[in-house]
């Protein structure tokens, strides 16, 4: 058995590959429940605006969260709602409806209410220009009550091929204290094979130039799983990110799902690394994650102990969301531009995943929902259990229950019996009415929560998810 020890001070992750190649299969990766295959067009724009209406009287702050799905190139491996274009000027069209559509929703929110977190994500959101990224954040500030506090969180993804260092000064200028890079891996082979060429210094010369001109965290995204890759060439490209120890890394697993991504049909699948190898790589990963200090935090994130989503999980605070894992828990977010997820009011809402129809929705002066949900008190309940599973491996399920007036063993026996065969492979514990992952849990927390997902046993068209691993 292949295993290796949590680093001292934080969670656990046991790397037992005998046990993870056995329970590989696919699942949620629950940045909300239910999740979005489980949204529907009944519900719509006069469902969000009274939840707006509702969502004011909790007097709660707020997350923005901005989707940029311009790319200047194809990235084979890429599952995101992207739309692939070397004209940057359509940018400032972009960033015009997005301000549209943060009009339409500032009308409904009350303005002393202060916005904590924001968030670029893509796409590219470093395609838009320098002037284009400038109307967009001062388009927004005036509209919302942008907040002072040094507990603000304004992030972006960048993709270090597109940006050098006086584009990394405009944006620590304009607030944002946080930077999240696409690597995924430094192999010239692997990068051949996903089309994504990427210069090993220029692309740590722009994680330098984040911190010398402030920003607090650095996150850097790997992917295991890629075309090509093997333990020697993806170790080097750990000790060279390790190198310059980022505050956060996210490794994730590479999904290949090309009848639902069309880029995906450019990879050769005969260079796919065999599951063995795949698992291989990840367990390299988390060797030398652990060994270089860094906490795991839950699903593919990890992080230096002192940085903030360390504390927030240490604190009991860490939270769950669209945006990934966050210390921003107790705010309602609001996602502006084509694709964005909205959480408000206990409800989620979705904008139309294509550009068309979301341009059309902006033009005509209505809020661009295509699809939501209201949660009821059984998703409220499931929700609170999962949320704490995925963000902190253990919750007081018995006392989330009596909470709410409801025996915990009789309200989810279905959910016991499927936790047996988990506690069984020595993954999950439940002891008075607490559940938690064991170590060797760890990694597959999302099967641990779908054992409360009451969605996944309903009749209908199947939702397809990546596998755990």
């Amino acid at each position: 058995m292949d295993t290796y020890s949590p680093v001292e001070g934080g969670l656990a992750w046991c790397f037992d590959a005998a046990t993870l190649r056995r329970h590989d299969k696919p699942g949620p990766r629950y940045t909300s429940y239910p999740t979005a295959p489980h949204f529907h067009e009944a519900f719509g724009e006069t469902d969000f605006t009274a939840a707006l209406a509702r969502s004011n009287g909790r007097a709660r702050a707020l997350s923005l969260y901005v989707h940029v799905p311009f790319c200047s190139s194809p990235c084979f491996y890429c599952g995101c709602n992207r739309i692939i274009s070397r004209d940057r000027s359509r940018g400032h069209a972009y960033v015009a409806r997005v301000l549209a559509e943060a009009d339409l929703i500032a009308s409904h929110i009350d303005p002393s209410r202060e916005v904590i977190q924001l968030h670029l994500g893509g796409g590219t959101p470093n395609f838009l220009t320098r002037e284009a990224m400038t109307e967009l954040l001062q388009g927004l500030r005036r509209r919302f009550r942008f907040s002072t506090s040094t507990a603000r969180d304004f992030s972006i993804e960048l993709d270090p091929r597109f940006i050098d260092r006086d584009d990394v000064a405009l944006l620590a200028g304009l607030g944002f204290n946080r930077a999240s890079l696409g690597v995924q891996d430094f192999d010239p082979a692997v990068q051949a094979s996903i089309n994504r060429m990427q210069g090993v210094e220029q692309t740590l010369d722009i994680l330098r130039a984040c911190r010398d001109h402030g920003m607090r965290s650095v996150n850097v995204d790997l992917i295991y799983g890629l075309p090509g890759q093997n333990e020697q060439g993806f170790g080097r490209t750990l000790e060279q990110v390790l190198a310059l120890r980022p505050d956060r890394l996210a490794v994730y697993g590479y999904a290949h799902l090309p009848q639902l991504f069309r880029a995906q049909r450019q990879i050769d699948e005969s260079r796919l690394p065999a599951p063995e190898q795949k698992l291989a790589l990840l367990g390299l990963a988390v060797e030398r994650l652990l060994q270089a200090g860094y906490q795991y935090i839950g699903m593919d994130h990890f992080a230096l102990p002192e940085e903030d989503l360390s504390r927030a999980q240490r604190a009991g605070q860490l939270h769950r969301n669209f945006m990934g894992y966050t210390t921003h828990a107790d705010t309602d977010l609001l996602g502006l531009g084509v694709s964005a997820i909205s959480t408000v009011a206990s409800t989620y809402s979705q904008n139309p995943r294509d550009l068309p129809a979301w341009e059309a929705a902006v033009d005509a002066g209505h809020l661009p929902v295509w699809r939501g949900v209201q949660l009821d008190q059984d998703d409220l309940l499931r929700a609170e259990i999962i949320q704490q599973l995925m963000c902190h491996g253990r919750v007081d399920a018995e006392a989330v229950c009596a909470a709410r007036g409801i025996v915990f063993e009789a309200y989810f026996a279905d959910a016991l019996m499927q936790l047996q065969a988990l506690q069984a492979d020595g993954l999950a514990e439940l002891d008075q009415g607490v559940v938690r992952a064991t170590e060797a849990g760890r990694p597959l927390l999302r099967l641990l929560a779908m054992c409360f997902d009451r969605y996944l046993s309903r009749p209908g068209q199947p939702a397809r998810y990546s596998r755990a691993l």
